[in-house]
């Protein structure tokens, strides 16, 4: 049975990306959105607070990262006359950038099966 026309202009398509790691999970939205924010901020508390998580949790998503990919994500300077703070490593700013590219290829190929289908 076709759908009605009038119903397909309202119909849109979409779909989340994330890689896992021997079936764990590794890197979303979520987690790419931590440490983009992290970078921005310098500070994992304030990304966290940013993402309406705890610093707790923003941590064990760094730390679950590193563990399962064997790199350090981010580097953490201790406080002092300037204070402390979090920096991503050159590790971590190309996983945001593969990360990124995975997802705009994959929505395009998404939006493009999506039309062509319905």
């Amino acid at each position: 049975m076709p759908l009605p026309k009038e119903k397909l202009e309202h119909l849109s398509v979409k779909s989340k990306v994330w890689i896992e790691i021997e079936g764990l999970p590794f890197l979303g939205e979520g987690r790419r959105n931590l440490l983009q924010l992290i970078s921005k901020t310098g500070s994992i508390s304030q990304a966290a607070r940013e993402l309406g998580i705890s610093y707790k949790k923003a941590w064990s998503y760094i730390k679950n990262m590193e563990d399962r990919l064997g790199t350090t994500l981010v580097t953490k300077f201790v406080g002092g006359k300037g204070g402390g703070g979090t920096t991503l490593t050159q590790e971590g700013r190309i996983l945001i950038e593969k990360y990124d590219q995975l997802l705009d290829g994959n929505q395009e190929a998404v939006n493009k099966t999506f039309h062509e289908i319905f």
